[in-house]
């Protein structure tokens, strides 16, 4: 954003429609009045699909924020369908154009139906790439989908503790008492817990709920350890 302000907020000032003689409402209250109301309407349709192109029509007609609207309810409108559990969109295959011309459409004249075609076949080209993606990638690991929680609970409480290796084996006794885990269940746990720890660094230390500075001065830590 031009204005650092204007980040995260809905619009108080005008805005114009590149290549477009539509004006967007331009009156703060009822931008933020109307905004409200589209949310409101949008968690009433039960359908996901419905649901996320009504955010692809409406987000980008009422232009709640200064910029970046049409990218923004393409976002949003994979929330809908990832809620839903259904495959996502994308508009990767779309040509640029067809969509520019179908968000015109809606500007101009208040016609959804080029729209409604475009979001149907990027919606097919994108079932069909996420097959492909799906079928080359491995079975997630049962072991880790089932102690993903208690993996990421016992890390982050092992970094914020600070505990030192020699201590380890006494908070897993601890932790398997406490969350009453299967007796059969330690050692892997134990070794993939470990595992984690050793590889966590700058990229992975948010997944666990720790910040930065948590993470720093476990690393320095860990580093004295090792020297």
């Amino acid at each position: 954003m031009d204005d650092p302000r204007d980040e995260g907020r809905v619009r108080t000032a005008m805005v114009e429609i590149s290549g477009s003689v539509y004006i967007p409402l331009a009156v703060p209250v009822l931008i933020q009045e109307i905004f409200e109301q589209l949310l409101a309407t949008a968690q009433e349709i039960l359908d996901p699909f419905e649901q996320a192109f009504f955010l692809l029509v409406h987000l980008p007609y009422l232009q709640p924020f200064t910029d970046v609207n049409k990218r923004t309810s393409r976002l949003v409108a994979n929330l809908p369908l990832l809620k839903a559990n259904v495959q996502p969109l994308s508009f990767m295959e779309v040509p640029r154009e067809a969509y520019t011309l179908a968000t015109l459409a809606v500007y101009e004249v208040k016609k959804i139906e080029a729209l409604r075609d475009v979001f149907l076949l990027a919606y097919r080209c994108s079932a069909e790439r996420y097959r492909t993606l799906r079928r080359a990638m491995p079975e997630p690991d049962p072991f880790r989908l089932r102690y993903r929680e208690h993996l990421r609970t016992f890390v982050r409480d092992m970094v914020q503790d600070l505990v030192q290796p020699e201590d380890l084996p006494h908070r897993f006794a601890l932790y398997y008492q406490e969350k009453s885990l299967p007796p059969a269940d330690w050692p892997r746990f134990e070794a993939t817990a470990r595992m984690e720890m050793r590889n966590l660094n700058e990229g992975t230390f948010y997944r666990y709920g720790l910040r930065l500075s948590e993470f720093e001065r476990w690393g320095e830590i860990q580093a004295l350890l090792r020297g």
